[in-house]
């Protein structure tokens, strides 16, 4: 019979909200099966029982998994099995959950990687984005997994970051429904009930506002207000609420000086009150133990963590000292029982609890290759992640042309997969780089390929040399350019698994924050050397982050960015490069120059002049890329009260979308508003809703956006809310309004927007 809270001691009852072990530390493959070590049964024995272990099938530089050590694909339940009956037998009887981490793909040998997040965002395809989440589910369900840490909370406001690429985009309201579509896709529809066998429980990670860092610092401080930390850095978390999120992670860095971990009002008063969100919060690794600069000893910062809301630790000491906290009067022991409880809710929500379902939750595993379908979802993600920003004319590339293939990317598989992916087997027949799919595409006698340069310098010896060869007599020269996220198994690592200080070539990821976004001069000098050497110049720029696009826009007749666009992302970048047409639009805006954030496309309107040396600080507008559609939309008169808003009231704007090329395209069509509220300077445009439409060649379709309370409410206390206010809303890939903007009143009772003049 299974055990309940309040059957546990309290010890037990601490061994249930501890996370402390890395699993691949807990069990080891040896000889062709799994053996589980010493570390798992002195932890269990300890608490009589674990909560929660983290990273069983773990494969990373910083796990030193690799396929020759790790655990193999169609033998991860056997592992999982293992542990779980040293967990059962030797301690209360309760199993444990299983934790992975979900960057992009399950981060175990044999997980299908896909396209970074900021990748998705500039495809903007909610369905899409809930089909590959079903499929990551049921890949990672089906080898046992309970438990995926998903990112997509952090909202880029600052490229400096190097978890960049970890974020939707630098708009909310785009970030929220991806987010939302994720936690559909992993977690099914039924947002409150038990998930199916195929699905797994997401927490999603970071909560919050981590993306407000001071500088762009990972961890740093974010000093903001109620309102911009609401309408911004909160409003993926109320989307994920609300498809009912298993669970959120609290962030390392502090609000307005307050830790994430030890924030009541976050954890408890948003969360909790407010959004009346059930599930758990599990703080971030060794996030606890990072309280110690504001608190005495570890048993304070466990007493803090938990009465703040924390419920399950990750690999923290602090909540070793539970107990002590308990003994000391710092800590309410109902408040242990209350995080205990949560982590058993947990468990029966994902069926562990039940005979039938522990049975269940270890069969199945996976055999071969990915479904079809599945590789088809992320070859079309691939596509969807390519922004054609410019073309003179030069595209599409003749099949025949011969073509110099150069730069640091043009040949670098890792380079497009961003941080926190496993490592790929040698025999994977599918990864593509721009070389291989343009000799696949041109024929390997017509493509020229020379690196040229590294990410972050030059290359000694005869590099320069070898791009000169590469180029002579070249029809057109392709340029590859931008940076990496490469981890390596030589490489220091925090306690956390963040790089600790980044290897020479590693430009992107945890813990490669940059003070400087333009590319280097080394890079650039290719670019200038095609620019000489070849009639047809194309720049690519592979990256996890905006980068100044300037200098790019300058020596190019063509330019595509692809932020880490997957083992595919070759492939996806040459069917651009043979059509002429992209599949996306920038996720976030791209500076013109370095020191001039932030640029963001929703900054609240300045009364300020700008800079005196950079007065264009946008260098590529949120949203900008080429499209194969013309966009107008329909002339509406469109009113709403406020009162209606609130009851679920919608208003409907049309707009006609015009194809005149020969070929069927999908493109995605976002809807632009700025809000003008009495008494709050409006942002300069925000995302009112997006949609991905196809549409026939040389032909017309409509798409229709459906805007409720998120896209015409004003924000408060992190939710949304009805107000009086005149929206005006566009299509085109403006910084302001058109001419032919459309306006939508919100009223009171009095017919009033507050805005009349």
């Amino acid at each position: 019979m299974t055990r309940s809270s309040s059957e546990l001691s309290l010890r037990e009852r601490v061994g249930q909200i501890n996370q402390r072990l890395k699993g691949w530390e807990a069990v080891e493959w040896v000889d062709g099966a799994p053996r589980v070590t010493d570390v798992l049964r002195r932890e269990v024995d300890r608490w009589g029982g674990i909560g929660a272990i983290y990273g069983v099938l773990r494969a990373d530089p910083w796990s030193q998994v690799r396929w020759s050590n790790g655990i193999p694909p169609e033998r991860s339940a056997e592992a999982y099995a293992a542990v779980q009956e040293v967990v059962r037998t030797r301690g209360s009887g309760l199993p444990t959950l299983f934790v992975e981490e979900v960057p992009h793909g399950l981060m175990a040998l044999g997980g299908t990687t896909l396209p970074v997040n900021l990748a998705l965002g500039a495809g903007m395809d909610v369905d899409l984005v809930e089909g590959l989440g079903a499929e990551v589910a049921a890949e990672a369900r089906a080898r046992g997994t309970h438990v995926a840490l998903v990112s997509g909370l952090d909202v880029l406001r600052d490229p400096r970051w190097g978890r960049a690429e970890e974020c939707f985009s630098e708009d909310p309201a785009l970030a929220a429904l991806l987010v939302e579509a994720t936690v559909r896709g992993m977690q099914g529809r039924n947002p409150h009930g038990q998930l199916a066998h195929n699905r797994i429980a997401v927490v999603a990670k970071h909560l919050a506002g981590q993306g407000a860092g001071i500088g762009g610092r990972n961890g740093s401080g974010a000093p903001i207000g109620r309102r911009e930390l609401g309408e911004i850095h909160l409003r993926p978390a109320y989307a994920a609420a609300r498809a009912g999120v298993s669970g959120f992670m609290a962030a390392y860095n502090d609000i307005d000086g307050v830790p994430c971990s030890a924030n009541a009002d976050l954890l408890t008063g948003v969360l909790r009150e407010d959004w009346g969100w059930e599930g758990i919060v599990m703080a971030d690794g060794t996030a606890v133990d990072r309280l110690r600069d504001s608190t005495p000893d570890p048993a304070s910062a466990a007493a803090l963590a938990i009465t703040a809301g924390v419920d399950l630790s990750l690999w923290d000491e602090a909540f070793t000292h539970v107990e002590e906290a308990v003994e000391r009067g710092l800590l309410d022991q109902a408040l242990v029982t209350r995080a205990a409880d949560r982590v058993l809710a947990l468990k029966r929500r994902v069926g562990l609890l039940e005979e039938a379902q522990q049975e269940h939750a270890v069969a199945g595993p996976p055999e071969g290759r990915p479904p079809r379908e599945f590789l088809e979802l992320a070859h079309r993600a691939a596509a969807q992640s390519c922004v054609l920003v410019q073309d003179d004319g030069v595209l599409p590339l003749s099949a025949s042309a011969v073509v110099a293939v150069i730069g640091p990317n043009a040949d670098d598989l890792e380079a497009q997969l961003g941080d926190y992916t496993p490592p790929r087997p040698d025999d994977d027949p599918q990864p593509s780089t721009v070389r291989s799919a343009l000799e696949a595409r041109h024929g390997t006698g017509h493509v020229r390929y020379a690196q040229g340069a590294s990410h972050r310098s030059r290359l000694p010896g005869h590099a320069a040399e070898q791009v000169d060869a590469a180029l002579s007599g070249a029809d057109a020269a392709v340029v590859v350019l931008g940076g990496t996220s490469r981890r390596r198994y030589d490489d220091d690592f925090a306690d956390n698994g963040a790089v600790d200080g980044p290897a020479p070539d590693t430009t992107n990821g945890e813990g490669v924050d940059l003070s400087r976004l333009a590319l280097p001069e080394s890079q650039l000098d290719l670019l200038r050397a095609a620019r000489a050497a070849a009639p047809v110049v194309i720049a690519v720029l592979i990256d996890g982050r905006p980068r100044p696009l300037e200098p790019l826009v300058a020596l190019a007749d063509a330019l595509i960015v692809a932020p880490f666009p997957g083992p595919n992302g070759g492939a996806a970048i040459v069917d651009v490069l043979a059509t002429g047409v992209g599949g996306g639009l920038l996720p976030a805006t791209f500076p013109s120059t370095d020191g001039v954030l932030p640029v963001a496309h929703d900054e609240r309107r300045e009364t300020a002049r700008g800079y005196v040396d950079a007065p264009h600080p946008v260098g590529r507008l949120f949203g900008s890329g080429t499209s194969a559609v013309s966009v107008r939309l329909r002339p509406v008169e469109a009113t709403l009260t406020a009162q209606a808003l609130r009851e679920g009231g919608t208003v409907t704007l049309t707009a006609d979308l015009v194809n005149d090329t020969d070929r069927t395209v999908s493109v995605p069509v976002p809807l632009y508003g700025r809000r003008h509220e009495l008494g709050v300077r409006p942002r300069r445009r925000s995302v009112l809703a997006v949609e991905r439409v196809q549409v026939a060649a040389r032909s017309t379709a409509v798409v229709r956006f459906i805007l409720g309370l998120d896209g015409l409410g004003s924000w408060a206390d992190g939710r949304p809310v009805p107000a009086p206010a005149e929206v005006v809303a566009w299509t085109a890939p403006s910084h302001d309004p058109p001419s032919d903007a459309l306006v939508v009143r919100i009223t009171d009772q009095e017919g009033g927007t507050g805005w009349e003049h």
